[in-house]
């Protein structure tokens, strides 16, 4: 062991918190395992009991539409597509999606509705508001967790309202909490590489903020492998452990790599596709310096079911959603998009040494008596 990590080391058993010359060590670190010990032995602080959990849930995504040209996206589709590839779900079309996504939660407990899509011009609150509470009338097992930062910030300037406003009218409608999506990397500079047109780093985090104030609770992600240095990495994690001093509104922390094929970043810059060992490395990091975030979340969608297993022994102590479908990751090339069966995510976590227990959104564990 280094003389840096054992300093280290030497910190997180103290339960001092880690600065980011800590975090910068932890990443040059040369050995992988003796990394992966320490942030499993932060895990074990946080989760004592050998067990490791997962949600019910899918992804409806719910239009393609989307102004801002996000250059890692190979998802959206402009207004003014003429392809025939834009679209925007009809309400049945999600009904359909619903059910199926009710009937596998074989109607026992809660089941997670990640509703998440483009910035449509054409979609106002009202239309939000007409939507959530139809699917809580109809579907009072499916909780929402729907939109992003970007989503509501956009939804807010469309229908000339403020954010807080915004998030108040469409959590009384029904949404449950939101996801930390479009996060990216939490910091301006990069933010002009890889998205020019999306909200700043102060404004994410505003809406996040301002979402815990109202009693919401939310995730926070890190799409990391394209325009960021370790340093951003870093900057973002301690950006995402302030607002957590803060509010204290975050259930998890999901770190997912960029996806290359078929998108703008990929194609002209020639950004790669990170390594699982570049993954194991920035999960462990992550679960060392949020000191206070409860939860870190597999990505098996990106990295792949064997990945995300090993991640169990790198601090990450949640496997995520089953993903009955996923539209946004797959179209720029990941292969792991299709559904993965409850069993295979059961047997996954259980092989690994763990004990499977099926949760809610805000992580509130179900007995076992509770089907799969």
């Amino acid at each position: 062991m280094s003389s840096a990590l054992g300093r280290i080391e030497a910190k997180v058993l103290r339960g001092e918190r880690l600065t980011l010359e800590d975090g910068e060590a932890l990443f040059e670190h040369p050995h992988l395992p003796e990394l992966g010990a320490l942030a499993d032995h932060v895990r074990q602080r946080w989760h004592p009991e050998p067990v490791v959990t997962y949600v019910v849930g899918r992804n409806i995504n719910y239009t393609n539409v989307c102004w801002v040209q996000c250059g890692f996206c190979a998802f959206y589709r402009l207004p003014s597509d003429k392809s025939g590839e834009a679209y925007t779900l009809s309400r049945e079309q999600i009904y359909r999606k619903i059910e199926e996504l009710v009937g596998v939660g074989d109607g026992v407990g809660q089941v997670e509705l990640l509703l998440q899509g483009g910035l449509n011009p054409k979609l106002k609150v009202d239309w939000y508001e007409s939507l959530f509470r139809d699917i809580r009338e109809h579907y009072p097992s499916a909780w929402l967790h729907a939109l992003s930062p970007t989503e509501i910030q956009y939804i807010a300037k469309l229908s000339d309202l403020s954010v807080r406003d915004t998030i108040a009218r469409l959590k009384d409608a029904g949404l449950g909490s939101i996801p930390g999506a479009g996060a990216e990397i939490l910091d301006d500079r990069v933010r002009q590489v890889i998205a020019p047109y999306k909200e700043t780093t102060a404004e994410w985090l505003d809406v996040m903020r301002e979402a815990h104030k109202l009693g919401l609770r939310t995730s926070a992600t890190m799409m990391y492998g394209s325009a960021d240095t370790t340093e951003h990495r870093l900057q973002h994690l301690l950006r995402i452990r302030e607002l957590q001093d803060e509010t204290g509104g975050l259930t998890a922390f999901i770190a997912w790599s960029f996806q290359p094929d078929d998108t703008p970043l990929g194609e002209q810059l020639g950004y790669p596709r990170a390594s699982g060992f570049d993954y194991l490395r920035t999960v462990a990091v992550a679960r060392l310096m949020l000191d206070n975030v409860p939860s870190v979340q597999a990505s098996w969608v990106t990295q792949g079911p064997k990945i995300a297993q090993i991640s169990l022994r790198f601090g990450v102590n949640d496997f995520g959603s089953t993903m009955l479908e996923e539209n946004v990751v797959s179209a720029a090339g990941t292969s792991y998009t299709e559904c993965m069966p409850l069993s295979e995510m059961r047997r996954l976590i259980e092989d690994a040494g763990y004990r499977a227990v099926r949760r809610t959104t805000l992580y509130e564990l179900y007995a076992e008596a509770v089907p799969a």
